[in-house]
């Protein structure tokens, strides 16, 4: 699949409007107010979020016109339900939305079969994680979706992966600052083999020569088998700083057991 075409849709990507924050939150207020016009000028401006998500999916088989399609409904729902009153980016909401509309596509139409009962589990999981996204304006955790459907978070996890497409572990999830997140940025690192060398050799002196921050991460990182976004939320920073805090540290590291 190729989505850098110009043209997709009938769109001109190439011309697509560029509008600054303060011009989009204007827009938004006649949105809220029921101007139709701003309402497709807004949809026009974000139209960008839609191109840099379906990116992502550049090794699907999907046509990429077909890809936008869908993510445009998952950029009209996202406007539809944001809530400016959370103090949260749109695009900060929007972007898990496209995603999210988007796999949910490739997931129905995959060839891969899946128990009927899996797919009743995975869609009751979906809709709560949906409306706990929408209710909180963040994502929820695999606890929260498991308390709210009423079944063991080991259920909901089993049946999500049933019905996930397979993906690298590489591919790009978010982007904040030229800092990008990937899949396995997501993953705990108890069992990473790349970093095991972190657990086979004396760190106690290289470990001192970290700020205090950098020793947190690192412990919480390998040694707990805490995940970047775990780590965020302990520490209170994003998950973009944690991968950039981590990788110096273990930069750092590498240089002084000289490996």
């Amino acid at each position: 699949m190729t989505v850098y075409k110009v043209e997709i849709c009938g769109v001109n990507t190439a011309k697509l409007p560029l509008l600054k924050n303060e011009e989009k939150e204007a827009l938004f207020q006649k949105v809220l107010e029921g101007d139709k016009a701003a309402r497709e000028e807004y949809i026009k401006g974000n139209l960008r979020l839609v191109l840099s998500v379906i990116k992502r999916f550049s090794s699907s088989d999907e046509n990429v016109d077909d890809l936008f399609q869908i993510g445009c409904i998952g950029l009209i729902k996202a406007i539809d339900n944001f809530d400016i009153s959370q103090g949260v980016k749109f695009s900060t909401y929007a972007v898990p939305m496209i995603v999210g509309e988007i796999r949910r596509y490739l997931r129905d139409n995959s060839s891969i079969r899946v128990s009927r009962s899996l797919r009743d589990i995975a869609y009751k999981a979906i809709y709560a994680r949906d409306m706990l996204t929408k209710k909180n304006q963040k994502e929820p955790t695999i606890e929260e979706i498991a308390a709210e459907v009423g079944m063991a978070k080991e259920e909901i996890v089993y049946a999500m992966d049933a019905i996930q497409s397979p993906v690298s572990l590489y591919e790009p999830v978010y982007s904040e600052g030229g800092d990008t997140l990937c899949v396995m940025d997501q993953i705990s690192d108890k069992k990473n083999k790349e970093d095991t060398w972190i657990e086979e050799l004396s760190l106690s002196q290289a470990m001192k020569k970290l700020n205090d921050r950098e020793k947190r991460i690192i412990q919480m990182r390998f040694y707990e088998g805490k995940t970047q976004m775990e780590v965020a939320d302990e520490i209170s920073i994003s998950q973009a700083q944690v991968s950039r805090l981590e990788k110096s540290a273990l930069r750092n590291l590498k240089n002084q057991l000289g490996s």
